[in-house]
């Protein structure tokens, strides 16, 4: 999730650029690098690996002089994080300098027809096309070139282009990944996101899709593609820089909650290219796949629970055994997998220490290794035989979400990717599930577009929660430490059946982690084993219970607490007037989907209902107590 920040007017632009970066530094990024027009009709530029502050000294020691430039912070996707495949890209005359945000999909075959027109590429990156594909185009005119050269690509964009030829001009683009115009006196901005742009201006422009603009000191100009004049209003941004930051929500786990939906769709394009799976930076040939016998996946906290919804699906379309292991137990147990097992360790920074201890012993017994992580050249995906990246964008709220979803889109592209080598899934049936699949994020969408036009019926519920939860604790917790001997019985059980089951596991975390809660999650046939001695009318029973092959059996458990007088809150299906009938305290609806994909679907209310929780009691939702993002202890 990279950063963009450009200038033009009558400012020294390099410590604006500098300081709009800084802004930008929450996105996450391992690079940082600035292009500026210095006036001698060429593109000075600095590029650094590491924190801006190296990109700082560097240019202490060599400062660049101009009014007009571009910046970048890189979150490596397609090549490593170094200085070489750090942003801006210049093309071989050095004339023109490009910032890029996103994904190109095509840009292998893009990159093999510019080489044989002589292009001479610097980087391992897929950016560096467009700057090449530009040059190739211009003709003395750069905005011509690249409306040019941007309908050449395949992807997603969001990029700031500079040319030495055109002195005080920048033209840039967008397309699935956000830029924001800041309107000043005499001078003009262009950033990521608005956070960068509050120190100088609070007066705004939204860029849309397929939006170009060109960018003076004294004017913005904006058009689509075919080069059609299109108005968007300036509007006055009254966040400061802290909302800004947030996308205008009050958490960055309420953020990132919303932007599951895009990440989801932008692996499907990234991945999905004429109907098959593409795992670029696996490293890991289908003939070393078609040797393994089982599969074992080696997790802790949410990736775990995204490795258990990963094992109804790799068994599903791989056919093949996969067990499931947290990776604290893995090692210790003498673990039976050598070369004829793949091991699979999830984790969302790569850095999970007891992951890592994990797969170094897999590694010693032989197994074939394969990393899903979110962060390029982290610890388990450099030790790793294989890896494959979420690209979610940084995660910044402790409790995990958005790499959750992520987590789970590539499980289901694994399986997908595993059907085809092992021949598993007739090539009709792949299509249709991935025609579902591409539709899943558009339900995603719905449930968060529910949850705003009804978030204050959330917030009620919630605070009737609240209310009754501390009535339960005055009950049961004396003032005297001496006399706090048991946990109040106001409590939240999550049940769930089959590929949902990890979802009701993961519900009853996001609550406990947040908002303090205390939470269990059971399948649901195994709650007259135990837990139903505890039903009265103190804990609220979450049932996730969308349409199913196993629906009559949960709607017979929900029956079975209703008859203890327990609170149910079920999601289900939408249009599921059998589940209204049994008057439950009030249910959430979900769009109609196929059971193998639900998980997707399902989890976002299990996200909601927590964070809604947490902010009842007004509970730091971001930086719980006691918890950490990356886990680097054993």
């Amino acid at each position: 999730m990279c950063g963009i920040f450009g200038y033009t007017g009558r400012k020294e632009a390099q410590p604006l650029i500098i300081q709009g970066l800084k802004h930008l530094e929450y996105r996450g990024y391992d690079s940082s690098g600035v292009a500026i027009q210095n006036g001698l009709y060429s593109i000075a530029f600095e590029k650094t690996r590491g924190k801006i502050k190296n990109l700082e000294e560097a240019l202490r020691r060599h400062p660049l002089g101009g009014h007009t430039a571009i910046g970048h912070t890189r979150w490596a996707t397609h090549g490593t994080p170094n200085q070489l495949n750090a942003h801006p890209h210049l093309d071989n005359e050095n004339k023109i300098a490009v910032v890029h945000n996103g994904i190109i999909e095509n840009y292998a075959h893009l990159k093999e027809k510019l080489k044989k027109s002589g292009a001479r590429f610097r980087s391992e990156t897929d950016t560096e096309v467009i700057v090449h594909l530009i040059a190739k185009y211009y003709r003395d005119d750069l905005e011509s070139a690249v409306r040019r050269a941007l309908k050449d690509i395949r992807g997603t964009y969001a990029i700031a282009v500079i040319c030495s030829k055109e002195p005080g001009r920048i033209v840039a683009a967008k397309l699935d990944s956000p830029l924001v115009v800041g309107i000043g006196d005499k001078e003009n901005f262009l950033a990521s996101d608005v956070s960068a742009l509050l120190e100088h201006t609070n007066q705004v422009i939204f860029v849309e899709n397929g939006d170009l603009i060109v960018i003076n000191r004294d004017s913005v100009k904006l058009t689509n593609l075919s080069g059609r004049p299109v108005h968007r209003p300036s509007v006055k941004v009254d966040w400061n820089v802290a909302q800004a930051k947030k996308g205008g929500f009050p958490h960055f786990m309420i953020k990132e909650i919303f932007e599951q939906p895009g990440i989801v769709t932008a692996i499907l394009r990234e991945r999905i290219r004429n109907a098959k799976i593409h795992f670029d930076e696996l490293k890991i040939t289908a003939s070393e796949f078609k040797k393994i016998k089982k599969i074992v996946v080696i997790a802790c906290g949410t990736a775990y629970h995204a490795g258990l919804v990963g094992k109804y699906i790799l068994e599903a379309f791989a056919d093949i055994p996969v067990g499931v292991d947290t990776s604290s137990e893995f090692r210790y147990r003498n673990p039976k997998v050598g070369k004829d097992t793949l091991v699979i360790a999830i984790s969302q920074s790569g850095e999970t220490a007891d992951t890592l201890a994990g797969l170094r012993e897999a590694k010693a017994k032989g197994a074939l290794t394969l990393v899903i992580c979110n962060v390029l050249a982290s610890s388990l995906s450099r030790e790793a035989g294989g890896v494959i990246y979420t690209h979610a964008g940084p995660e910044i709220a402790v409790a995990s979400t958005k790499a959750y979803t992520a987590q789970l889109a590539l499980l289901y592209l694994l399986g997908f990717y595993f059907a085809g080598i092992f021949k598993t899934l007739p090539n009709s049936k792949m299509r249709k599930l991935l025609k579902e699949f591409f539709q899943i994020p558009s339900k995603m969408q719905r449930i968060l577009e529910l949850y705003k036009r009804e978030e204050t019926e959330w917030a009620k519920n919630a605070h009737d929660f609240n209310k009754r939860y501390h009535a339960q604790l005055e009950k049961y917790f004396s003032t005297d430490p001496l006399k706090r001997k048991r946990s109040p019985n106001g409590f939240f059980l999550y049940l769930g059946r089959g590929i949902n089951f990890p979802n009701a596991l993961e519900g009853a975390l996001k609550l406990k982690e947040i908002a303090y809660i205390p939470a269990e999650g059971y399948p649901a046939g195994e709650m007259k084993h135990g837990p139903i001695a505890l039903i009265d009318e103190n804990p609220w029973v979450i049932c996730i219970a969308p349409a199913s092959g196993t629906y009559e059996k949960m709607i017979s458990n929900i029956q079975e607490i209703k008859a203890r007088g327990g609170i149910i809150i079920p999601i289900i299906t939408e249009g599921d007037n059998q589940m209204r009938k049994l008057n439950p305290l009030y249910s959430i609806e979900i769009p109609r989907c196929s059971e193998l994909f639900s998980p997707l679907v399902t989890v976002l209310p299990l996200q909601l209902i927590a964070y809604c929780a947490a902010r009842e009691f007004g509970e730091d939702i971001d930086q719980p107590r006691n918890l950490a993002k990356s886990v680097t202890v054993e």
